[in-house]
């Protein structure tokens, strides 16, 4: 007996290391995943490369589109940059913010606003490979049409638009291009577009107009305005539509007459179908969410005028 208990004893605690070794490990805590931040302002980037998506025009306002990469230089911090990348973009997927005034101020011009945004649509947008959406703005900014690549339901939306009250200008800038026009990613895959068509004034929004400029930079948005006014004196409404086209690459459009609308949106059109897009690495790379300034030249050709954004907001990492 003396014996006999040991041994068992032994067989039992064999038994179970034998068993422990056939049981798997037990899997490790599961980590939560990492929180989201909720700044409203971030937007995922590439936070190697800028993309510049810009066009060239003579003097007498026409479209050059025969240049090359080795026709550019990209210059930075009074550095030289290296184009990693050149093209010129004729099919890149177009994502496109109408943004309508339908305040009072603009009530008795805007039928034919509508009719003259609605050929524009019809005319600009490729089944199965553009976007567009719709936001309408008075008091408040609202999402009329999400962005879709149906252009008879945008139509739809634009002529079932009516005027009054207020204007936040700004606002439907903001929301446009942080909720909607920056989602599809990577950023160099689409041409981004606000087209803004309004007087300008702005007496509703939360946001400022250099809040609502610097989430269109952020967002890589150009932005083509098309002034209602039509008393023929420069306003302060259109000093604030010159200054977001001028921010953002794009251009503004001052039509003496609303006859003259569809022709602004013409305009808009054939711009959309001559840009170049070139990419480089900054040379030093930065990481400070901070905004960078750039030049872009044509080389030996002053006569040139390149309509380009004026820099980048580099991701803080």
């Amino acid at each position: 007996m003396k014996v006999w208990v040991p041994l068992a004893a032994l067989c039992v605690l064999a038994a179970a290391i034998l068993t422990a070794q056939q049981t798997p490990p037990a899997p490790p805590p599961k980590q939560e995943a990492a929180p989201q931040s909720d700044d409203p302002t971030r937007i995922i980037v590439d936070v190697t490369r800028v993309n510049l998506l810009f066009t060239v025009m003579d003097k007498k306002g026409r479209f050059v589109t025969d240049l090359t990469k080795n026709d550019f230089e990209v210059v930075e911090n009074k550095r030289s940059q290296i184009i990693q990348e050149f093209s010129a973009e004729t099919d890149l997927p177009l994502r496109l913010g109408i943004l309508i005034d339908t305040s009072n101020s603009i009530r008795d011009r805007f039928k034919f606003e509508q009719e003259a945004a609605s050929e524009f649509v019809r005319s600009v947008m490729r089944s199965n490979q553009d976007r567009a959406m719709v936001v309408s703005f008075d008091s408040t900014a609202e999402l009329v049409s999400d962005l879709i690549a149906d252009p008879v339901k945008t139509e739809r939306a634009i002529r079932d638009l009516r005027p009054g009250g207020g204007t936040a200008l700004y606002d439907a800038v903001y929301f446009a291009c942080r909720d909607k026009l920056s989602q599809d990613q990577p950023k160099t895959k689409f041409r981004r577009a606000i087209v803004i068509l309004s007087d300008g004034d702005d007496n509703q929004s939360r946001y400022t107009r250099d809040q609502a400029i610097e989430m269109a930079q952020r967002a890589d948005v150009v932005i083509y305005t098309i002034s209602t006014n039509i008393s023929r004196t420069d306003t302060d409404g259109d000093k604030v539509l010159r200054y977001f086209a001028e921010k953002t690459g794009g251009r503004p459009y001052f039509p003496f007459k609303v006859e003259d609308l569809a022709q602004s949106f013409e305009n808009i059109q054939n711009e959309l179908t001559h840009q170049y897009i070139i990419l480089y690495r900054p040379d030093p790379l930065k990481t400070d969410g901070l905004f960078h300034p750039v030049e872009l030249r044509v080389k030996g050709h002053k006569e040139l005028n390149v309509r380009v954004r004026p820099g980048y907001y580099a991701s803080r990492m």
